[in-house]
């Protein structure tokens, strides 16, 4: 393992994963129905200020800082998670919120490709996978895929808050690969 905290401008992409964490928990708890009384709609006031505002403004302190990649992840996913928190009263068809959950999975799925840490990757690709299981149980009106698609948020937020956590503790970031040639070996 090793403890290099070098990705992203340091403390704007801590505090940046620790706003898109706190907002994944929030949102994909809200879908999965494991907390009684807890609903999607619940997390809202959360996207809007910690998700939508929070990130926004992280992502530009990393232009400020000259990091492109954060600030583009930051700017773009501060302002997608504002829209579906204003919009989330709104009256839509299934079909048009599975449009932007699939248009929000496209964006994720950019960051996931950008390549950075494994952490950041690992986060974002959970987010894709999140948002296109949703996408689907929106235009195929299947609730229990909603819930699949609530527990991926759940994981990416919880991988956004440990990459946050161990970053400022200095808890181990990356996994070491092994070396070619050198592994297990089978006898028979």
């Amino acid at each position: 393992m090793d403890n290099d905290v070098s990705a992203g401008s340091g403390i704007t992409t801590v505090v940046g994963r620790l706003a898109l964490g706190i907002t994944l928990l929030a949102f994909g708890l809200g879908y999965t129905d494991v907390i009684d009384g807890v609903s999607a709609a619940d997390a809202v006031s959360i996207a809007q200020y910690v998700g939508g505002v929070a990130l926004f403004v992280a992502g530009l302190m990393a232009f400020r800082d000259r990091d492109s990649v954060g600030g583009t992840a930051l700017c773009a996913l501060g302002a997608l998670w504002f829209t579906w928190a204003v919009s989330a009263d709104a009256q839509v068809s299934a079909n048009a919120a599975g449009l932007f959950l699939l248009l929000f999975a496209l964006v994720a799925l950019t960051l996931t490709l950008a390549g950075g840490d494994q952490l950041g990757q690992g986060m974002y690709g959970l987010f894709f996978v999140a948002l296109v299981l949703m996408a689907i149980a929106n235009f195929a009106d299947n609730d229990g895929l909603t819930k699949v698609g609530g527990w991926f948020a759940v994981a990416a937020g919880a991988v956004a808050w440990y990459a946050a956590t161990a970053a400022l503790a200095h808890w181990p970031t990356a996994l070491r690969g092994r070396a070619a040639g050198r592994g297990v070996t089978a006898h028979g």
